[in-house]
């Protein structure tokens, strides 16, 4: 697909994670985050949890790192008058330092969710780490296994994989069913309402597919089998 497009995919979602207001600000609390304090999110997209840390915290320095060019310059857009900077950089070889971090839903950057614990250790050596992740939360079937890859762990195994990377779990919670309905919803938002208006374009066939596509495998494959899950773990 096109730039246009690309950045019309994800105009109706608030962040690209399953995840409600009331959540996202429970997870911020429990980060405790401070003036003084740098926070790194790595494969921030747009980075809006990333600016609602940076406005619900004066003297927090806050830092996105993502290839994700269209992502950046909405972020940047957002920004305003925030102390926060995007980077356009490759999320798993960042190497500065800092006393808060945000991963979440980018595990597959590192290459597995192990990879990125660790990885992620070295960017925190000492502080708080808010890491999001799926998981299986039921027996998947083929179509989900090949959907999410082999990495896919259980809750628990992803809980042990932490804690062998150093880190030890402040506060876990998980994504509810409303918080998945929404996140799929939203996430297929943007496109269904250009193709409405764009019927006769010669791109919209391939994007009803893609809507098909993404509503099938949800409904079908994965809805309530792959969970979500916000752990914020500490060093």
């Amino acid at each position: 697909m096109d730039d246009e497009l690309n950045a019309l995919r994800r105009s109706r979602m608030r962040w690209n994670t399953p995840l409600s207001e009331a959540h996202a600000e429970l997870l911020l609390d429990r980060l405790a985050l401070g003036a003084g304090h740098h926070l790194v999110d790595l494969g921030c997209g747009w980075g809006e949890l990333l600016l609602r840390a940076a406005a619900r915290t004066p003297g927090l320095r806050a830092t996105g790192v993502d290839t994700d060019a269209t992502g950046l310059d909405r972020g940047r857009a957002a920004a305003g008058d925030r102390d926060v900077e995007f980077v356009e950089a490759d999320a798993a070889t960042w190497d500065l330092p800092a006393e808060r971090a945000f991963c979440v839903g980018a595990a597959h950057i590192f290459g597995s969710t192990k990879a990125a614990l660790e990885g992620l250790a070295r960017v925190v050596p000492s502080g708080r780490l808010l890491y999001g992740d799926g998981f299986w939360a039921a027996p998947p079937n083929p179509a989900a296994e090949e959907i999410f890859g082999p990495d896919t762990l259980t809750l628990p195994d992803l809980v042990d994989a932490a804690g062998a990377a150093g880190w030890s779990v402040l506060h876990l919670s998980t994504a509810d069913q409303l918080e998945w309905d929404d996140f799929e919803s939203t996430s297929r938002a943007g496109w269904a309402e250009w193709v409405a208006a764009h019927p006769a374009d010669p791109r919209a066939p391939a994007v009803r597919e893609w809507l098909d596509r993404r509503l099938r495998e949800y409904v079908r494959d994965y809805r309530g089998v792959l969970g979500f899950t916000y752990l914020v773990l500490g060093r």
